[in-house]
């Protein structure tokens, strides 16, 4: 091995005299580290991407959820609340209660996700963060306050210094038999606004936060409830917690962690990253074919060595690896130089953020094109490149077996 490779090194080298081969082996080179650093940069911006939805959706997602298999309320007697919350690691285990409602406030109407949850919430801070307007209140025993979504907001035209005029609730009557108006049909609330709260769109133009007891007195649940949401004091093992808590609540309920609860999202995320990867690897593979000509126009150039070579007993599978190890020092080299320069790209992206992504009028929740750097991603890339350099470098070293050493000698 060390024999073909010396002399693969010296053809790669080139050595005092450079002509157009290996010019054209230098292009071919620098064609792969191209898409190569193409790749790592286009993968670590979808890795900052994907973290930057992930923190919106985490600011307002619980980190463990409990549903029902099969059905959409339950009992809260058959949950063991307290012995959910006496988990280490477990803040906060809150009850919630989850309808659609129409909001009315003066003359504009809209429908929103009312979300109700109980008091155990207050020790959840994460929400306060995002509040745009006013403050994160739920009311006392005495009065209901909600905190409608940015969307809602804008849609309702919702003022909060306005205590002459609350937010009318309807949703729906569970009582069968003896209606007699339309009025029956639907159980009313008022409510003033608290604050508003701005997480993200699809967040802020469904939901609106309430106290369980108004979502109680509005759907008409009693001792019901639709989820219960348990949030983590830090980052903790949300694996082991979530195994202790599907033995606590039995088969009849499910247990999601935060991907599972968006799991559509994930799925999307997921696809789109590898379907731009797998479109980047196609031009890995234009690229290569630089390789292969480069290569085989090395070959021609070096009959003379090849039959001198073959003359000597070098054997014709020696001959082969010298050319194989040539096309790889190319693909090699390239993949190396590339996976550096992109490194080194993405690195100062993440630094110095000198990618704007701001424009003129426009408002987005970073202002830089976020960069996350994985060291999975560079041997994926790096894996992908070798071995497609590897396919490019023996398609034409393999053409050597079918010359002749014969006729090698011929071309002396």
């Amino acid at each position: 091995m060390k024999f073909p490779l010396y002399i693969a090194s010296r053809y790669f080298k080139g050595g005092k005299s450079w002509n157009i081969i290996h010019w054209v082996s230098l292009v071919s080179l620098l064609g792969v580290s191209t898409g190569t650093a193409a790749l790592i940069i286009v993968l670590s911006v979808f890795n900052g991407f994907e973290d930057i939805i992930r923190n919106l959706y985490n600011t307002f997602d619980p980190e463990l959820k409990i549903t029902l298999v099969q059905g959409k309320s339950f009992s809260t007697d058959s949950i063991p609340i307290l012995a959910i919350r006496n988990i280490d690691g477990v803040l906060a285990a809150v009850e919630v209660i989850e309808e659609k409602v129409l909001m009315k406030y003066r003359e504009k109407q809209y429908i929103s996700t009312l979300k109700g949850l109980s008091a155990d919430f207050e020790k959840v801070k994460r929400i306060d963060s995002m509040m745009i307007d006013g403050s994160f209140y739920l009311g006392d025993s005495l009065r209901d306050f909600i905190i409608p979504g940015a969307g809602v907001a804008y849609y309702l035209s919702v003022g909060l210094n306005d205590p002459t005029h609350p937010i009318e609730l309807y949703s729906p009557s569970r009582r069968k038999g003896g209606m007699t108006n339309i009025a029956e049909a639907f159980n009313r609330a008022d409510a003033f606004p608290s604050g508003i709260f701005s997480i993200q769109q699809d967040f802020d133009l469904n939901y609106t936060l309430a106290p369980i007891s108004l979502a109680e007195k509005l759907t008409g649940y009693e001792n019901r409830i639709t989820s219960v949401e348990v949030y983590f004091i830090k980052e903790q093992n949300a694996r082991l917690i979530k195994q202790k808590i599907q033995d606590l609540c039995g088969n009849q309920y499910v247990v999601s962690d935060r991907d599972e609860q968006q799991k559509d999202l994930v799925k999307i995320m997921k696809t789109e990253k590898w379907a731009i990867f797998i479109i980047l690897t196609f031009i890995l593979i234009i690229a290569s074919f630089n390789v292969i000509s480069s290569l085989s126009m090395i070959i021609l150039d070096k009959r003379k060595d090849i039959a001198i070579l073959l003359s000597m007993g070098a054997g014709i599978k020696k001959v082969q690896q010298i050319f194989l190890f040539e096309g790889l020092l190319i693909s090699l080299g390239g993949a190396i130089l590339g996976l550096m320069i992109g490194g080194i790209i993405a690195w100062a992206q993440q630094t110095y953020g000198f990618v704007s992504l701001q424009t003129a009028g426009g408002s987005f929740v970073i202002d830089k094109y976020p960069v996350r750097l994985d060291a999975f991603h560079f041997l994926a890339v790096f894996l992908v490149v070798t071995g497609i350099g590897f396919i490019a470098a023996w398609l034409p070293a393999r053409s050597i077996s079918k010359i002749g050493s014969a006729r090698l000698i011929k071309t002396r």
